[in-house]
């Protein structure tokens, strides 16, 4: 019956001109040609669509079958012959349709689809659309700029697999689907590279405005999320692949060095929206953070790398999209940023960065980047190596750097651990000027009693949480036990003696004071949890704690007496250190009194 119908409408319109067709013609077609779909008599369909007498007709409806087509050729096995016969008819009309109405039926299609059958159903007609698009000849920019937008806005809310395990399964097809993609794209590739030798006519460069626009967003999705190391057991990784053919297509169209070392322009109309161009401009950035990533950490297309370029100006020029990465919070895309700016450092001399540098404002932003990251990230391994890569920063500056560094990360941390590992930095550097023969006026004299004023002070003078400030505190105070022991006061070459008064004064009497109040008040209150212990024993009592607004695990007495005991423990500690700095000075004071006596 189906069959009949087709013939019946396909018999009419043989005998019309092909001005004649009327829209009901297209819908008889249509319809008839569904139910032959639907109803298994795809093999009849395809001898009606190869009849040379029908190529008119096939030419000007048969792009109307394109949705039907392609939910038969999912409901049939891959092996059944059903489907086979749907696969030649999808590509009969690939050859024979109109070219702009089949892109736009194809094209529909794609837009339809979604959730796991998105992969499937652009494989499927990624030949089909290929073909469609190499027919427009010379006016096929917009055409393939379009399509490769399609796909890629179809891809790009699937989950992008991230472990072994998930990318050698590939649920969703997304691996495969995504270097498929990239075969799509190279027909158009290959004509921009022959076009560009003979000519910079208007249309070519649309044509490769396009293929960057691809690139761009394949750059943003999947690579910048995706796990690009080289897994074992996994032969060729296919976003590894992915990503060299990306690179590729950037070298042969001549645009991989100038989006690397040029800042890119827009080349996109305005966005009326500043909400809008505010996104493109993010998306843009996100993706040629990913493409340094690729050039200088994975190294893909090294070998079209100038090595002409010095390791201080490509630091400069990565600092913008470290910075970009740095502040993600995704581990996929952190661990990248933080990769390439180690990879940047390790390529430099230590002690050679300039001073001049950081004041280049995203120096600064980077070093603060890393700060965050140390101290808020809630992935341990990625705490430790921005710890890790921000010690490296600091040994490639010169000495100016690193003390203008440490100016600028003890004022705006505001992280007593943060503080705490700078001052040990900076003890580090007095021990060099100390020892070494160069002359260092940088953490000797009057530079270092200007960064003492910074260390060796209290935030809120005696009234300062202890407790919350116990590493910048503890530092500091092992910073100034080397001091005094080390530069002997007639020496006196970092200058600490001329300034002693000072410290005294802002530093060593309000901790002194700040400790008695701490202990007092920590020793009243073990008293008084020991006093209300036995009372309350009975009824086994819990104190209630609240952080940021969420309540914490109840805690026990036993528990509150163990936290406060720890505390008094830390307090301890500092007095002791405390103690033994008062001791030496006073110790070398009177010796020099006597000496003078």
């Amino acid at each position: 019956m189906a069959v009949d119908e087709l013939q019946a409408i396909i018999q009419r319109c043989q005998i019309l001109e092909e001005a004649d067709f009327k829209g009901e013609d297209f819908n008889l077609f249509q319809v008839a040609g569904q139910k032959c779909l639907e109803g298994g008599y795809a093999a009849q369909l395809l001898e009606v669509i190869q009849n040379e007498k029908n190529k008119v007709i096939i030419k000007n409806m048969g792009w109307n079958l394109i949705s039907p087509l392609v939910r038969c050729i999912f409901m049939y096995k891959q092996e059944d012959d059903k489907r086979e016969h749907c696969l030649r008819i999808l590509d009969q009309l690939a050859q024979l349709c109109n070219p702009k109405e089949l892109l736009l039926g194809l094209l529909e299609q794609i837009e339809q689809t979604s959730g796991e059958q998105v992969c499937q159903t652009v494989m499927l007609l990624l030949q089909p659309l290929q073909t469609v698009l190499l027919k427009l000849q010379n006016k096929k920019a917009y055409s393939v700029g379009l399509s490769l937008a399609m796909i890629m806005n179809q891809l790009t809310p699937l989950p992008v697999p991230y472990t072994k395990q998930q990318i050698q399964e590939d649920k969703l097809g997304l691996c495969q689907c995504c270097n498929a993609v990239v075969g799509f794209a190279k027909p158009f590739v290959n004509e921009v590279v022959k076009n560009t030798e003979k000519s910079s006519e208007y249309n070519d460069m649309e044509l490769k405005e396009e293929l960057i626009k691809f690139c761009m967003k394949s750059l943003k999705y999947p690579l910048l999320t995706a796990q690009l190391e080289q897994l074992e057991g996994i032969e060729e990784h296919p976003f590894r692949h992915f990503a060299t053919e990306i690179i590729d297509i950037l070298w042969n169209i001549r645009e991989l060095i100038p989006l690397v070392f040029v800042p890119h322009k827009d080349k996109s109309p305005p966005w009326e929206n500043q909400e809008f161009a505010d996104i493109e401009r993010k998306n843009s950035a996100d993706s040629l953070a990913c493409l340094s990533y690729l050039m200088f950490v994975q190294h893909f297309g090294v070998e079209c790398f100038p090595m002409v370029f010095s390791p201080s100006y490509l630091l400069l020029c990565n600092m913008t999209h470290i910075e970009v990465l740095l502040k993600r919070t995704e581990e996929s895309v952190l661990s990248k940023g933080l990769d390439l700016f180690e990879s940047c450092l390790l390529r430099m001399e230590d002690n050679s960065l300039l001073h001049h540098y950081l004041e280049f404002r995203v120096f600064v932003n980077v070093s603060q980047d890393l700060v965050k990251i140390m101290t808020l990230c809630p992935i341990e391994d990625m705490r430790k190596k921005s710890l890790n890569v921000l010690q490296l920063f600091i040994d490639k500056f010169n000495t100016e750097g690193k003390y203008t560094l440490f100016r600028c990360l003890l004022k705006t941390s505001n992280h007593a651990g943060v503080e705490g590992y700078i001052i040990k930095n900076i003890k580090d550097q007095i021990h060099l000027a100390l020892t070494k023969e160069y002359d260092n006026i940088w953490f000797r004299g009057h530079h270092l009693i200007s960064l003492l004023d910074l260390v060796l002070s209290l935030p809120e003078g005696a009234e300062t949480d202890l407790l919350q400030n116990s590493d910048r505190i503890m530092a500091s105070l092992n910073l100034l036990r080397y001091l005094v022991i080390k530069d002997c006061e007639s020496d006196n070459q970092t200058g600490v003696w001329t300034t002693l008064g000072k410290i005294k004064q802002n530093f060593l009497k309000p901790l002194r004071v700040g400790l008695n109040m701490s202990k007092a008040h920590y020793e009243a209150e073990i008293k008084n949890k020991k006093e209300n212990r036995k009372e309350a024993h009975s009824s086994n009592p819990v104190c209630s704690v609240t952080v940021s607004g969420e309540k914490m695990p109840a805690m026990t007495t036993g528990m509150q007496l163990q936290v406060l005991h720890s505390a008094l423990f830390t307090f301890d500690l500092i007095e002791s250190v405390l103690a033994r700095v008062e001791e030496v000075i006073e110790g070398k004071t009177k010796a020099v009194m006597d000496e003078n006596s």
